[in-house]
């Protein structure tokens, strides 16, 4: 018998296709928390892309791509468990 922590679950978030999407996502760079901040801080208060890029250590395309919704689009439609 195994002694010890039990084993912690990790879920993942997954498209309807079943590939993972977000941060959950194995090449992910960028944190959820981040996308979030960047879409407010440009929606909210009209930050250009130029100094998001600048505050937040990214290239102007990314936080671009990310403000017009063409990175991190999707939502998740279920949770897979992965361990």
């Amino acid at each position: 018998m195994e002694t010890g922590e039990p084993r912690k679950r990790v879920y993942v978030a997954t498209n309807e296709q079943g590939y993972r999407i977000g941060a959950s996502h194995q090449n992910a760079t960028i944190s959820d928390e981040v996308v979030n901040k960047i879409r407010d801080l440009h929606e909210d208060q009209g930050i250009g892309y130029r100094r998001l890029a600048r505050m937040f250590g990214l290239s102007r395309g990314a936080v671009q791509k990310i403000c017009n919704y063409r990175l991190r689009q999707q939502t998740p439609a279920r949770w897979k468990r992965i361990k």
